[in-house]
């Protein structure tokens, strides 16, 4: 079941279940739109993998599968993450 972490792992912005600027990697990395496309040229700085946009659960089933309340902080080292990235 996928977590639909509460906010972006880099700037903290929170991302409710149904936020429309929320992106996951393969793992679940969760980032705002802002940090993917202009901070971490969409590249994940956990994995290497590429994003997408993460999917909204439907209100209904909210209930049952209520999303995550862990909050992933940890910002990036963008100096570190660029140049991986450009090697």
């Amino acid at each position: 079941m996928m977590q639909l972490r509460p906010t972006c792992e880099h700037c903290n912005k929170s991302l409710p279940f149904d936020a429309e600027d929320a992106m996951i990697c393969t793992f679940e990395c969760t980032f705002c739109r802002h940090c993917v496309t202009e901070v971490l040229q969409e590249v994940c700085p956990n994995c290497g993998g590429d994003f997408t946009k993460r999917p909204i659960r439907p209100a209904h089933l909210l209930e049952k599968y209520p999303p995550s309340t862990k909050i992933v902080h940890k910002p990036v080292d963008i100096k570190a993450h660029l140049k991986r990235i450009q090697t």
